[in-house]
């Protein structure tokens, strides 16, 4: 079933009210997406007037008060909380159901809210606040191509957009990307760190620590590959080959490596906690 309204002129319910959520309405927003056409659902209730009065946006305690008439709703609750945030509703015939959360899978979602709606799911990760994020997403075969459009639409406004062919990369989306960031911000910390160590003073390396970050990324951005640019960089017999040979020697590769896969199993982790849980 196709969904009622075209993903301009939808109404886009988001059943909480976080950063994320923040984000992405402040997002369509910004596109031309109507605030008459945008609602949230938010218990929280400092959380709530901060949202209508920063948005101008219609803000509810219960989901229950915005399922029957919303073309989209975003769930844009933590894991844990997803039980309790879709007690007493369901979506309309035909609606999308976005899920933006770790771990909740397509089958737990479908249990509680039933067969109905068109259901996908994603992971953006932070930068999304400064619409520079990036978001993976499944749809299972059935969704049709207008909810595909509709979800890509939601969430294009944080940033850029990846489909996947399964449902379970989206744990390794959110070990690589989702908690990507943090790994950034580790790194220009501990560089930061470093170069205080060296006897710069803090303010200074922090600047260069954080300005070395984003210039390099932006070198990325043109589209050579990053082991060809590693290999610019490193001069043989040069400072970076000897900075580099003490990261290799120590397994900084191996680290990330088990990082993620820790990072991926906890996306599983959370998950497996909700199925475990009486439907």
């Amino acid at each position: 079933m196709q969904p009622t309204h075209p993903p301009e002129t939808a109404l886009i319910a988001f059943v909480g009210g976080g950063n994320m959520a923040a984000c992405l309405i402040g997002g369509l927003l910004a596109a031309g997406h109507p605030r008459t056409r945008l609602a949230v659902a938010e218990t929280a209730p400092e959380r709530a007037q901060w949202l209508a009065r920063e948005f101008g946006v219609r803000v509810v305690p219960r989901a229950a008060e915005l399922a029957a008439e919303a073309d989209a709703l975003v769930l844009a609750v933590k894991p844990q909380q997803m039980t309790a945030a879709l007690q007493g509703w369901r979506p309309k015939a035909g609606a999308l159901v976005l899920s933006i959360a770790a771990g909740v899978t397509l089958a737990w979602l479908r249990r509680r809210l039933g067969d109905q709606a068109q259901f996908v799911r994603s992971m953006p990760n932070t930068p999304a606040l400064l619409r520079a994020g990036i978001s993976g997403l499944y749809a299972p075969p059935e969704v049709t191509p207008a909810a595909r459009a509709q979800a890509e639409h939601i969430l294009r406004t944080a940033g850029d957009c990846v489909w996947l062919d399964r449902e379970a990369q989206l744990d390794a989306v959110t070990a690589l990307s989702g908690s990507g960031p943090a790994y950034f911000f580790l790194l220009t910390e501990v560089l930061r760190e470093a170069g205080a160590r060296l006897g710069l003073p803090g303010a200074t390396a922090a600047r260069l620590a954080l300005c070395t970050f984003t210039g390099a990324a932006r070198m990325a951005e043109t589209g050579q590959d990053v082991a060809e640019l590693r290999a610019q960089v490193t001069s043989p017999g040069g400072t970076t080959e000897a900075a580099l040979r003490v990261l290799e020697d120590r397994g900084l590769r191996r680290l990330f490596d088990e990082a993620l896969h820790a990072a991926c199993a906890r996306s599983r982790e959370l998950g497996a906690a909700l199925e475990r849980e009486t439907p």
